[in-house]
């Protein structure tokens, strides 16, 4: 008797995982006029339930794969752990997430901010408000999670950004290394709007939660991380702001967003 309720048990644990699902999307952008990869990981859904989302941005030259062979290799065991959606958009090898200037296919804050959400909401058993939706991002997904997450600011109610590139400005060489030119032209010909800073007076009023962080070791992050918080700080924008041991590196981003992934479910919850 006891041999089969183990067996129950064991094959019940297996129908709850498998009924995980992994979605590999192409999702049309009106405004790209193009098909736009994406994955998206759901719990094991229930009838009649619906779900927090939370939309997770890559760094440069990344994409929705690795995110979850490398990234962040247990996201599909925190879709069933937190009993939410993760949707997970390929931001193209170097697009910035920004809506290009010069680029007419490359305009991904719009696809992001307001067309993906519109389809999960349409296709996917999600909670269709703030409170229940966030964004973040690492690296250049850090820079597109806070420029899309605050000026969307009445669809996502919590912001992250791990060892995120806050800004240009001080990119020096990292400005035309990692292609930001190929999207907004020339720093000195650089639109103000597309600095971080200038989200700063948006965020005093946006009745959002805001999560920052970067390793001590990441020479190019830390201090356009620093400054960033400090000008919150004067600014009186409550967030939290945590530096730890690390480089930019998988290593430092894989385990700083496991951990806001869990301020974010606690957000949710609240």
């Amino acid at each position: 008797m006891k041999k089969f309720i183990s067996i129950v048990i064991i094959l019940t644990a297996f129908v709850q995982v498998s009924g995980q699902k992994i979605i590999h999307h192409e999702v049309f952008s009106p405004k790209m006029n193009k098909k736009i990869k994406t994955i998206i990981i759901t719990p094991n859904l229930q009838p009649d339930t619906t779900y927090p989302s939370v939309y997770i941005l890559h760094g440069f030259s990344g994409n929705p794969d690795r995110i979850i062979k490398e990234d962040i290799p247990d996201l599909v065991q925190k879709a069933q752990e937190y009993k939410t959606i993760y949707v997970l958009p390929d931001g193209d090898y170097s697009s910035w997430y920004v809506d290009s200037p010069i680029m007419r296919d490359s305009q991904y804050q719009t696809f992001i901010g307001k067309e993906l959400v519109d389809f999960i909401d349409k296709n996917y058993p999600v909670k269709a408000e703030k409170k229940s939706r966030g964004i973040m991002g690492w690296s250049m997904g850090g820079y597109g999670a806070t420029n899309i997450g605050v000026t969307y600011n009445k669809t996502f109610g919590i912001v992250g950004s791990s060892c995120g590139a806050l800004d240009f400005n001080s990119f020096k060489e990292g400005y035309q290394k990692y292609m930001v030119n190929r999207v907004l032209g020339p720093v000195e010909f650089l639109n103000p709007n597309f600095l971080t800073d200038s989200k700063i007076k948006l965020m005093t009023g946006a009745d959002q939660q805001y999560i920052f962080d970067c390793g001590t070791d990441d020479s190019q992050m830390i201090t356009m991380n620093r400054n960033f918080h400090k000008k919150l700080t004067e600014a009186k924008i409550q967030h939290l702001y945590i530096e730890s041991l690390g480089g930019h590196v998988p290593e430092y981003w894989s385990r700083s967003l496991s951990e806001q992934l869990a301020l974010f479910e606690r957000f949710f919850k609240k």
